[in-house]
C-alpha cells in the first residue's frame, strides 16, 4: 500500500480546525455592550483597582462599539452585556467573548469574571475557556464582566525584561481590544466530533507509523471525514461520529496503566501577577468549577490552598457556599494542608509547622474538613525535615512533580518512600505526565506511560489536569478527553478521581516500594536561595521576632499578667506564611509582590518589636538593675535558655596594628589581618585555620545570566574563573563600643564594607553591601584549612550531610546549595562552624594543597542582580552576618546559629525565670494553645543526629505528647520525674506538648 500516513493526518488536523471547530457555532446576534472602565486616582480610564460588585453595579455605564480598545496595563474595566434570547432548547445558545486574548498563556493574560443583573457569580472567561451559559427561557438578559487587564510578562521570547511588572512603572495605554460579543447557536454534535477527532488522531499518534493500530485509526479517521460534507458539517457530523465510535468503544489493553486523573488549577499566590490580582483568579477559577459541577460535569478538583479559602471568605462568600456543598459531596477536595503552596526549603521549622496548622484550621473553618496529603507540585526542592512535619500534622502522603525538571539526572521513582532526616518515611508520588497543568491528552498519557519508571511493579499513576500557575482550571474540552480515555485501545486508562482513591490504590499495589533518603534536590533554580535578598531576609527577621514575641506573652499569659495578644500574633504569622509562597519568598515574582513584601515585613517588624517590648516589660517589672532577656534555646551570655537574668561580661579584645598588619585578640580567638584580608585565625588550641597563601574576606564576582529563568537559575559554567575582588582598604575603629577591623572596597557599580570583631569563641564578619550591579553573582570567600568530603547544613529541625567532592554526576550538579542558620565543616576532632543572620545560597569547594592534602572554601552567596522578572532586584543596600566559630562541634554551631538571629535585648527589671528547661533537646517554639485553655505548647527536638533523652523541668502539672496540630496522643514514653517528665528521642526527633497547669481529674 501506498505511505500516505502524514498526508492523512494533515488532513485530519486541518479539517477539525478549520470546518470542524468553527461549525460547531453559529452566531445568532451580537451582545448590546456597554462599559466602565474604572478610573484610578489620576482620573486615568480603565487603570483604577478593583472595585466590588455593589460598586460597579450603580456606576455609569456608556455604549460601546467593538472592536474597542481596552484596559490599560493591571487595570480594571467593566462591561454590561445584553441580549434578547429567543425560544430555544437548553443548552442551545451560549455567550461567546473575546476581550483580545492571544491563544495561549492561560493566566498570564487578560482574565474576567462574569456575573448576571443580580451579581450572582456565573463563571471566569480566559483564552480557553470564553464561553457563557444561557438561562434555559427566552427573554432579555444582562450579563457583567470584571474584566482584569493583565499584561503578558513571560511573553513569547520569554525572559525579557520589562516595566510591566509594577503598575508604578506600567504602560497607562489600552494594551487589549475587545474583539467580539455574540449570542452562538451550538451544534452539538459537530463539537463533539471535534473533541473525537482529536482524541483517535492524538492516540494514533503515539503509536510506531509501521503498527497496525497506527493504520487502523488513520483509515478509520480518513471514512469518518470521508462521509463528513464541508459545506454542511452540522448536518453530516452524526455520521462521521458513529463511524468513530467502534473505536473510541474499543477496550484498552489489560497491561494498560491506570491513570487518576484529578482536577487541578496550580493558582500561583503570587508571580506574574500582585497579591490583590491572585485573590480575583482564585474567584475566577472556581467560579468555572463549580459551573461545571452544577451543570453535570462528573470529575473531582483538588484544592491546594488555604489562604485561598480565606480571601473567598472575603471576596465572594456566597461563591464559597456554593464551593462547601462540593466539598461536602466529595467534588472538592482540599489538599496540601498548609496556608500557602511555599517554598520547601528556605522556611524555618516553626514556619513549616504553622503552614500545616494554619492550613488546616482554615480547611475546617470553612470547608468543615482537613485535608489528608502534602500538595507541593511545583516548589523548588524539598527539605529532608519534611517527611517527619508532613507526618507529625497529618499527612498521609506527598506529591510533587518538580523533581522531573531536573537538568541533568533522571529522579529513579515515581511511587516510592521518601524517608526525612529522622528516619520518618511518607509515601510520595511524581506524576509521570511530568506536569502539573494537563489537558488529559493522548501524548500526555503516553509520556506518563514511558516516563512511570515503577511499571511492571505497578499500574496506578496520577494526572493533574487544568490550566495552572495563572490559574483557569480544568474546562469541559479536558472533561470531555478524560471521558473518551476511560477505556480506549492504544491509551493508558483513565478515571476521573480523586488524590485519596489514587493514593490508596498506589500504597496498595506497591507493598514494598523503594526508599528515597534524605533531600530532594532540584538541580534547577539554585539562584533562589539568593535571589532577592531583601525579601528572604525579612522573612528571616519576622520569624525569629515571632517565636520572641509568642515565647514572652505566653509567659505573661502564664503569670496571669496580661492578654495574650492572638489577633495581631495570628494576623502576623498568616502575613509571614503568605510571604513564604514559592514564587515570593525565592525571589521570582514581579518588582510589585517584592515592594508590597518588603512593606508587609517592615510593618511586622514594627509591630512585633512593640510587642516584645510590652511583654518584657510586665515580665520584668520594676528594678534599676540591667537584666538580658535571652530568647533562644540555650544559655547565652550567661543567661539561662527562655529566661531574663544578668549578663556575663563580654571578654576583652586585645589589639596590635604596625601600619600594614592589625591583630584581635580575646585569649581564645586571635585573627590577623593584612591588606584588608584574613590571613591567620587561630582559636584556644592554636590551629591554624586559614590556609597558606589563600586568605579569608576576599570577594569573589562572579557572571551570573543564566540560559533561562534569570531570577531562578545560576549556571556552573559561569564560575570557573570568577573575578577576584581582593583590593580592600583597612581601618582599626569602634564598632558597639568594641574594636574592629573595617575594610572596604568598591568595584564596578558597587561597593562593599566587611567589619572584623571578636565575640567570645566567634569571629565575626558584619558585611554591608551597597549593590548596583546586574547579572553578577557576589560571594564572600572564606577559605579553611580543613581535609573533608562533607559538610553538615543547617535544615529545619536539624541538619543534613552533603557530599562536597564530585564523584557523581549528583554531587556534581549540587554547585550551589542552601542552608538555614549555619554550616558546619570538621575532621574528627576539630570542626569550624559558619553561623549567619541574613545569607541563605552558598558553595562549599575543595582545593589542593600544594604539598598535598586538600582545604576547603566556603562561599556564601550574598546578592544577584537577575532582570527579569524584576529589573530592579537586589539594587541597593543590604546588610548580613556571620560568625566563624573555630574548634566548633556541631552543638556550639547551632547554638551559634540563634545567637546571629535573636537579638540580644537588655532593659532594666528584675529576673525572670525560664517557663521550662530542657535539656537534651532545643525549644524551637512556645505558644499558647490554639483552642484557648491556657495551655501551653511547647515544640522541640533533637538537633545533633543523636539519640537523647528531653528532659523537662517545668511546674505544670499535666504533660502530653500532641502532633503539630494539637491533636492529643500518648504514643511516645513519657517518664514523670520529681521535677518534670523525660522522653526518649530519636536523632532529630520533633515533638509538640501540651503542658497544663491542673490535670485532668
Amino acid at each position: 500500500m501506498h505511505d500516505q500516513l502524514s498526508l492523512m493526518d494533515y488532513r485530519v488536523g486541518r479539517v477539525t480546525r478549520e470546518r470542524v471547530l468553527p461549525a460547531s457555532i453559529e452566531v445568532v446576534a451580537p451582545l448590546g455592550v456597554c462599559w466602565w472602565p474604572v478610573p484610578d486616582d489620576d482620573g486615568v480610564p480603565g487603570r483604577g483597582e478593583p472595585v466590588p460588585w455593589n460598586v460597579a453595579e450603580q456606576a455609569d455605564y456608556v455604549p460601546l462599539q467593538l472592536p474597542a480598545p481596552w484596559g490599560p496595563s493591571w487595570g480594571t474595566t467593566w462591561f454590561k452585556l445584553e441580549v434578547d434570547v429567543p425560544p430555544h432548547a437548553p443548552g442551545e445558545f451560549e455567550l461567546e467573548i473575546d476581550l483580545g486574548w492571544e491563544d495561549h498563556s492561560v493566566g498570564f493574560q487578560a482574565e474576567g469574571l462574569v456575573r448576571d443583573s443580580e451579581g450572582r457569580i456565573i463563571k471566569g472567561l480566559h483564552p480557553k475557556n470564553h464561553w457563557v451559559p444561557v438561562p434555559d427561557e427566552p427573554g432579555r438578559y444582562t450579563w457583567y464582566v470584571e474584566a482584569a487587564a493583565n499584561p503578558l510578562i513571560l511573553g513569547v521570547p520569554p525572559f525579557i525584561p520589562t516595566p510591566e511588572g509594577d503598575k508604578a512603572t506600567s504602560s497607562v495605554d489600552p494594551i487589549y481590544v475587545l474583539r467580539s460579543a455574540s449570542l452562538v447557536r451550538i451544534h452539538h454534535d459537530a463539537r463533539e466530533l471535534a473533541r473525537d477527532l482529536r482524541v483517535l488522531s492524538g492516540v494514533a499518534a503515539q503509536w510506531p507509523e509501521d503498527s497496525p493500530r497506527r493504520w487502523r485509526l488513520a483509515h478509520a479517521l480518513q471514512e469518518a471525514l470521508n462521509a463528513l460534507d464541508t459545506e454542511d458539517v452540522a448536518g453530516t457530523a452524526g455520521a462521521a461520529r458513529a463511524l468513530l465510535r467502534p473505536h473510541l468503544e474499543m477496550a484498552a489493553d489489560q497491561d494498560a496503566l491506570t491513570v487518576t486523573a484529578v482536577g487541578h488549577a496550580h493558582i500561583d499566590t503570587a508571580w506574574l501577577w500582585p497579591l490583590r490580582e491572585t485573590r480575583r483568579k482564585v474567584v475566577r477559577t472556581l467560579a468555572n468549577i463549580v459551573q461545571l459541577f452544577e451543570a453535570g460535569h462528573d470529575f473531582v478538583f483538588s484544592l491546594p490552598a488555604s489562604q485561598h479559602l480565606a480571601w473567598l471568605a472575603e471576596d465572594a462568600p456566597e461563591l464559597l457556599q456554593r464551593v462547601r456543598h462540593w466539598v461536602g459531596e466529595g467534588r472538592i477536595a482540599p489538599v496540601g494542608a498548609m496556608w500557602v503552596e511555599p517554598d520547601a526549603v528556605l522556611p524555618g521549622g516553626e514556619a513549616m509547622c504553622r503552614q500545616f496548622l494554619y492550613g488546616q484550621q482554615a480547611y475546617e473553618q470553612f470547608v468543615g474538613r482537613r485535608a489528608t496529603g502534602m500538595w507541593l507540585p511545583d516548589s523548588f526542592g524539598y527539605s529532608g525535615a519534611l517527611p517527619q512535619i508532613a507526618k507529625a500534622a497529618g499527612a498521609e502522603w506527598f506529591l510533587t512533580q518538580k523533581i522531573s525538571w531536573n537538568q541533568v539526572n533522571v529522579f529513579p521513582h515515581n511511587s516510592f518512600l521518601w524517608e526525612g532526616i529522622d528516619g520518618t518515611r511518607i509515601f510520595t508520588h511524581f506524576p509521570p505526565s511530568d506536569t502539573y497543568g494537563a489537558e488529559v491528552t493522548a501524548e500526555e498519557l503516553a509520556r506518563g506511560e514511558r516516563r512511570f519508571k515503577e511499571k511492571g511493579r505497578a499500574r496506578e499513576t496520577l494526572m493533574l489536569f487544568g490550566y495552572g500557575d495563572g490559574g483557569g482550571g480544568p474546562n469541559r474540552e479536558m472533561v470531555a478527553n478524560a471521558n473518551r480515555l476511560s477505556n480506549t485501545a492504544g491509551a493508558s486508562q483513565v478515571k476521573l478521581g480523586s488524590p485519596d482513591e489514587f493514593f490508596a490504590a498506589a500504597m496498595a499495589e506497591l507493598p514494598d516500594p523503594a526508599v528515597w533518603v534524605g533531600e530532594l534536590y532540584l538541580e534547577l533554580h539554585r539562584g533562589t536561595f539568593t535571589s532577592q535578598v531583601a525579601t528572604k531576609q525579612g522573612n528571616r527577621r519576622s520569624e525569629h521576632l515571632l517565636r520572641e514575641a509568642e515565647l514572652w506573652w505566653t509567659m505573661v499569659m502564664v503569670q496571669g499578667l496580661g492578654d495574650y495578644p492572638w489577633v495581631e500574633l495570628t494576623g502576623a504569622w498568616r502575613s509571614v506564611l503568605l510571604g513564604q509562597f514559592h514564587d515570593v519568598l525565592p525571589g521570582t515574582s514581579i518588582a510589585w509582590v517584592h515592594r508590597e513584601n518588603a512593606a508587609m515585613h517592615a510593618e511586622l517588624a514594627t509591630q512585633l518589636e512593640a510587642l516584645i517590648e510590652e511583654a518584657q516589660a510586665l515580665l520584668a517589672g520594676d528594678g534599676d538593675e540591667l537584666i538580658r532577656f535571652n530568647g533562644a534555646p540555650n544559655e547565652r551570655d550567661g543567661v539561662p535558655a527562655l529566661s531574663a537574668s544578668y549578663a556575663a561580661a563580654s571578654s576583652v579584645v586585645n589589639t596590635e596594628e604596625d601600619g600594614r598588619r592589625i591583630e584581635l585578640s580575646n585569649g581564645t580567638v586571635t585573627a590577623v589581618f593584612e591588606a584588608g584580608l584574613l590571613v591567620s585565625l587561630t582559636g584556644a588550641n592554636g590551629r591554624e585555620v586559614i590556609p597558606a597563601g589563600a586568605p579569608a574576606g576576599m570577594l569573589h564576582l562572579i557572571p551570573d545570566f543564566p540560559n533561562m529563568w534569570d531570577a531562578w537559575d545560576t549556571e556552573r559554567f559561569q564560575r570557573e574563573e570568577p573575578e577576584v575582588i581582593d583590593g580592600f582598604s583597612m581601618a582599626l575603629e569602634e564598632r558597639n563600643g568594641a574594636p574592629a577591623v573595617i575594610t572596604r572596597t568598591s568595584f564596578r557599580n558597587s561597593a562593599v564594607e566587611l567589619a572584623w570583631g571578636l565575640d567570645g569563641a566567634e569571629l565575626t564578619v558584619d558585611a554591608v553591601v551597597d549593590w548596583h550591579d546586574q547579572d553578577r553573582l557576589l560571594k564572600l570567600v572564606l577559605p579553611l584549612d580543613l581535609h573533608t568530603t562533607r559538610a553538615a547544613f543547617e535544615t529545619q529541625f536539624g541538619h543534613f550531610w552533603r557530599d562536597i567532592h564530585e564523584n557523581t554526576s549528583w554531587d556534581f550538579q549540587r554547585f550551589e546549595v542552601s542552608t538555614h542558620r549555619f554550616v558546619h565543616v570538621g575532621e574528627p576532632d576539630f570542626g569550624v562552624g559558619i553561623a549567619n543572620s541574613g545569607s541563605h545560597g552558598l558553595d562549599v569547594l575543595r582545593r589542593p594543597h600544594d604539598g598535598g592534602g586538600t582545604y576547603l572554601i566556603v562561599r556564601p552567596s550574598l546578592v544577584r542582580g537577575p532582570r527579569y522578572p524584576d529589573p530592579e532586584a537586589d539594587q541597593g543596600r543590604h546588610v548580613f552576618g556571620f560568625s566563624v566559630l573555630v574548634d566548633a562541634q556541631l552543638g556550639d554551631t547551632v547554638a551559634a546559629g540563634y545567637r546571629r538571629n535573636l537579638q540580644a535585648r537588655t532593659r532594666p527589671g528584675r529576673p525572670v525565670a525560664p517557663l521550662l528547661s530542657v535539656q537534651g533537646a532545643l525549644v524551637e517554639g512556645v505558644k499558647p494553645a490554639e483552642d484557648r485553655s491556657g495551655d501551653v505548647i511547647v515544640r522541640l527536638y533533637e538537633p545533633t543526629g543523636s539519640q537523647s533523652v528531653a528532659a523537662i523541668e517545668a511546674d505544670f502539672a499535666q504533660l502530653t505528647v500532641t502532633n503539630i496540630l494539637e491533636d492529643e496522643h500518648q504514643e511516645l514514653d513519657v517518664r514523670r520525674t520529681a521535677v518534670g517528665w523525660e522522653i526518649p528521642l530519636r536523632p532529630f526527633q520533633l515533638l509538640t506538648l501540651r503542658l497544663r497547669k491542673e490535670a485532668h481529674a
